[in-house]
Formats: C-alpha cells, sequence, structure tokens
C-alpha cells in the first residue's frame, strides 16, 4: 500500500467495531463475484415480483454505502465524518424516472438539499441531468435532431429546472456536480452544464461537469473545454473519474457498429486520467477540480504535483473524493494531511437507491481486487483493535 495511506488506525476511526465486522461480512461476499452475480440477479428478480427487500438492504448494503433515507439521517452521517475534516457530497440517490411530476420532485428536492448542505457546512450537492429529463429526449438534443414545438418546450423546462437548482446552490455558496452519462446522450448534459458554468462560476467554481477519462476523447475535450471557459471569462468545474459504464458502451457500439468510445486498455484510462490531473493543477487559477478516485496511484501522483506546483493542500479550488463506504483509507489519511477530501453521501428511500446499491455491489465485484483491497484493510484493522483491546 502506497505510505500516503497506511494508517489504517486514521482510516478506520469513524468506524464502530459492531460496523466494521459487519462491513467485513460485506465485502467477503462482494470479493465472490460468483455470489455477487447470482445475489444481484435474484434481487432483480425479486423487485420485478414486487417481493418487499427494504428491510434487509437497510441493514447491510445501504448501510455500508448510503448516508440515510433522508436528508436530515445524511445530514447526521455528514456530521459524523466532519469530526475527521471529511466533507460530503449530497447525492439524492433516486434515479431513472421518467414523468414530468417525478422531474417536479427531484428537482425540489436537490433545491432543498442546497438549503441543507448550506446550513449544515456541507461543500457538495451532486445530480445527474437524467433525474430532471426525459432520457430519449437527451438523446435527440445529443444527435441535434430537429425537435417538435412540444420537445423544445420540455427541453426549455428541463434548462428552466437545471438554473433553479443552480441559482439557489449559487445564492448559498453550495457547489453542484453534474454527473456524467451515457456518450449518447452526454453531449446534451454538456450543453445544459456550460450554460450553468458560464453563468454562476465568473468569480469561483460552483457547477462541475464531469469528464470520464476511460473514453479516448475525454482528455482532449478537457483542454477544449478550459480553453473554452478562458474565452467567455468563466472558471471552468472539471470533476475528473475514470467512468461509469464501459460494459453498456461497448455493447452498444458492438451492436450498432460504431467505433468503441472506450480506451483500449486500463494503462491508457491511467495514463490520461493523470495527465487530466496534472493539466487542471497546471492551469488551477482557472480551473476547480474534484479529483474522484479510488486509486492510490492517481491520489499519490496528484499530492506530489500540487507539491511540486507549491499548492496548498487545502487550495480551496481543489477536492479529492471517494464513495462513502470505500476507500476510507484514502479518503481520511488525506483529510488528516490537510488536504481537501469529501464522500460521496447517496440518500433516499431503500426502494429508489437499490439500482446504485446494486452498481456498487457490481463495481466492486468487477475491478480487480477492489474489494479484496477493502477486506484486507478492514481485518488488518479488527485486528488491530483486538490486540489493542487484549493489551489494556
Amino acid at each position: 500500500m502506497n505510505d500516503h495511506f497506511n494508517n489504517i488506525e486514521v482510516a478506520f476511526r469513524y468506524r464502530s467495531d459492531k460496523e466494521l465486522k459487519m462491513s467485513k461480512m460485506l465485502f467477503s461476499i462482494i470479493d465472490s463475484s460468483v455470489i455477487t452475480k447470482m445475489g444481484i440477479a435474484f434481487t432483480r428478480t425479486s423487485i420485478a415480483l414486487g417481493l418487499p427487500l427494504n428491510a434487509i438492504f437497510k441493514k447491510t448494503l445501504f448501510r455500508q454505502f448510503c448516508g440515510g433515507t433522508t436528508l436530515g439521517e445524511a445530514g447526521t452521517t455528514a456530521g459524523k465524518l466532519r469530526q475527521y475534516k471529511v466533507h460530503s457530497i449530497l447525492d439524492y440517490g433516486v434515479e431513472g424516472k421518467e414523468t414530468e411530476a417525478e422531474f417536479e420532485k427531484t428537482t425540489n428536492n436537490l433545491m432543498d438539499a442546497a438549503a441543507y448542505a448550506a446550513s449544515n457546512k456541507i461543500p457538495f450537492i451532486s445530480m445527474k441531468v437524467t433525474g430532471i429529463a426525459r432520457f430519449s429526449l437527451l438523446e435527440k438534443v445529443h444527435q441535434k435532431i430537429p425537435l417538435s414545438t412540444i420537445e423544445e418546450q420540455e427541453w426549455e423546462l428541463i434548462k428552466t429546472r437545471m438554473d433553479a437548482i443552480c441559482s439557489k446552490a449559487a445564492t448559498l455558496g453550495v457547489m453542484v456536480l453534474i454527473d456524467a452519462e451515457e456518450t449518447w446522450i452526454q453531449d446534451a448534459v454538456n450543453i445544459i452544464t456550460d450554460d450553468m458554468m458560464l453563468k454562476y462560476n465568473q468569480s469561483k467554481p460552483i457547477v462541475f461537469n464531469t469528464f470520464q477519462l476511460y473514453c479516448s476523447g475525454t482528455l482532449a475535450f478537457l483542454q477544449q473545454s478550459h480553453e473554452e471557459a478562458k474565452a467567455k471569462g468563466y472558471i471552468l468545474g472539471a470533476k475528473l473519474v475514470r467512468g461509469a459504464y464501459m460494459e453498456k458502451e461497448q455493447a452498444r457500439a458492438y451492436k450498432n457498429n460504431y467505433p468503441d468510445p472506450i480506451q483500449k486498455d486500463k494503462l491508457s484510462t491511467d495514463k490520461d486520467f493523470d495527465a487530466a490531473v496534472r493539466y487542471c493543477l497546471e492551469n488551477i487559477s482557472e480551473i476547480g477540480l474534484f479529483i474522484g478516485t479510488h486509486n492510490e496511484t492517481s491520489c499519490s501522483l496528484a499530492v506530489a504535483s500540487m507539491q511540486a506546483l507549491n499548492i496548498p493542500a487545502d487550495h480551496p479550488h481543489i477536492f479529492f473524493s471517494q464513495l462513502y463506504g470505500m476507500s476510507d483509507h484514502i479518503s481520511f489519511n488525506l483529510a488528516n494531511s490537510g488536504y481537501n477530501v469529501a464522500k460521496y453521501l447517496p440518500y433516499g428511500p431503500v426502494q429508489d437507491v437499490i439500482p446504485y446499491l446494486l452498481r456498487r455491489a457490481e463495481e466492486n465485484s468487477s475491478i480487480a481486487g477492489q474489494s479484496n483491497r477493502e477486506l484486507a484493510l478492514i481485518k488488518r484493522e479488527l485486528t488491530r483493535r483486538s490486540l489493542v483491546h487484549s493489551n489494556a
């Protein structure tokens, strides 16, 4: 393990023995890809059949990866993290809705989240444009297909919702992270996000677009976005991630016979991610940088670059981030060394957050060594605590 992140006592001091033992059990299960796939298949079938799973999920995956079912519960979790200098991102984890009533509800929830964040010292909220807009309409905008009069009105309504959220956040000094979407709707997301950055990122970064570096053209697009921001006089908000839709992207490209947008290998993704971080750091006065990664090497390289460029650890334009319930050895050790760190903190009704939880389980089982690494760290900390208690 990288020396920056070797202090497991710091990493897990916010977790009780009971919580750590539950985490150990969960990651032991997730570490088996076969068991995980069977569990996910069973869950999806059960949901389709209407079987009640909320109680099971709330005591297991939900407790590990989510902040709570309500804003208040998420706020309590955020307060616990803040005791250890780790900030939070309120992430209303409801997705995949398709009606105007649901879009309005999500908009109102996000505005409430911004107000709650401001009054509880939480720096970020996160949102998906697909939470306030129909996927098929975003697809038409991405493809530059002419919209009907009714669709034009719908598109304007989406912009109005987005502006209401970002306006409230900007007024309150809360930053807004706009999640990436599938590549075949991403241009629509970029259009609306660029408009918000132009309007609200005049003096400091408020709105952040997400750049998925596992796509082969993203590094160039980041540089192009920076040039556009400079030309138009606003600060670029850049949330850098590796990416979240690889299998879906590759399957669609194959099915529809167009070039695979994903990098040829992981090494290319890693290289571009680290280059993107370095590029942003070299232009940090003009860019708000959000480094979203569970990769120890990338975090270490970012720290080294900051030190080489004489950028202070607590520079207000720079945040590191990991998901709640994962990579605590990175998050808490960085925060303990004075760097700005924020945990993604999903919240919402259990049944609505289940799709998010299933993705976390799939991610941990599919990323080589991810769940095994988490499990090994938890076991080490439990052993350390056992020795401390026995010697007390």
